[in-house]
């Protein structure tokens, strides 16, 4: 059995994690295992029904009063019981923030091997073979994992969704955890939201970044206008801007930020740092806006503009207007 952590946020199950799943069910599929999905803490009925089109065998409920808001030290307790009890061979995570957190804690309470920020998985002599990049995405390891279960996290984006399959449906198996009081040190207060309707940029299609380029704060408001006019758009910014101060330290990409892999990375007044070209240069496609035309970030974009920015994105997001008009 391959097992998945479901991440759920707002309720619902998020992208990255049914990313996961669809990779779990297609590498079982191979292997002649089951799959299954992994909920930490909460009601199953929305997320349940978000699993079952995924085809999963069944979805395990880790249920605790305690457990209701993510807890590194709860959550990880939870998964490596589960993990101890049912004997999976395998249990992958998305690599979110939470997924990057979580999965090495399970690993070390496991005392097994964990494959990180994986972009590929596939199946060599009836074993898993991991492959991730390494030193800042200039080569990519692959790796087998001796230790069992074999942890891993997923890169989002980079696996595809499959498709629902009309009228499945999955066993739901409730397990309740045992968390002795005390446990848990520390607990979450407040959930502070940014008042904005885009979605976290590691979960975006399209990535607009705005680097030292922009040259304040109140200018990437013309990037988050082009967003606006794209589906599953999201605003990211180079490590200068977000030490500048100009737009919060969640929207950064890079080496010290997140990594993504959208299907359309832009980069407005980004130079290229190689710090910057480790968080993106999985994306499918790079398009890049500065006015330097040896700027590094020409060298791994796919097209490229050499202009004033201030110039050209008013000009895009005109045109694009005009096409959605």
């Amino acid at each position: 059995m391959i097992a998945v952590f479901i991440e759920i946020k707002d309720g619902k199950a998020k992208k990255s994690s049914l990313e996961a799943l669809s990779e779990a069910k297609r590498r079982t599929a191979e292997l002649g295992m089951e799959t299954a999905a992994i909920l930490v803490g909460c009601a199953t009925g929305g997320p349940a029904a978000e699993v079952w089109p995924l085809g999963p065998t069944r979805i395990y409920a880790l249920e605790n009063a305690a457990l209701a808001e993510y807890s590194p030290q709860g959550y990880a307790k939870a998964i490596a019981d589960f993990a101890r009890e049912t004997g999976p061979a395998a249990v992958f995570f998305a690599a979110t923030a939470m997924g990057k957190d979580l999965a090495p804690r399970v690993a070390a309470r496991l005392a097994v091997g964990l494959a990180s920020d994986c972009t590929r998985i596939g199946v060599k002599d009836g074993r898993l073979e991991f492959t991730r990049p390494i030193y800042a995405g200039k080569a990519f390891l692959s790796l087998r994992l001796t230790s069992t279960p074999q942890i891993a996290s997923l890169r989002p984006n980079v696996f595809p969704l499959e498709p629902p399959v009309a009228g499945a449906a999955a066993e739901i198996v409730r397990k309740s955890v045992e968390i002795p009081v005390g446990f848990i040190k520390g607990r979450i207060a407040e959930v502070l939201k940014e008042p904005t309707s885009e979605i976290d940029v590691t979960e975006a299609d399209i990535i607009i970044s705005g680097g030292r380029g922009l040259k304040g704060p109140e200018n990437f408001t013309l990037l988050h206008e082009l967003a606006a006019l794209f589906p599953r758009a999201a605003v990211g910014a180079s490590r200068s801007a977000v030490d500048s101060g100009w737009i919060g330290h969640q929207h950064q990409v890079g080496q010290t930020g997140k990594t993504v892999a959208p299907n359309l990375y832009l980069a407005v007044g980004i130079s290229g740092a190689i710090q910057h070209l480790a968080g993106m240069s999985s994306s499918k496609y790079i398009a890049a806006v500065n006015k330097d035309p040896e700027a590094p970030i020409f060298k791994v974009a796919d097209y490229g503009i050499v202009g004033d920015l201030f110039e050209v994105i008013p000009h895009l997001s005109e045109e694009l207007k005009k096409l959605i008009d």
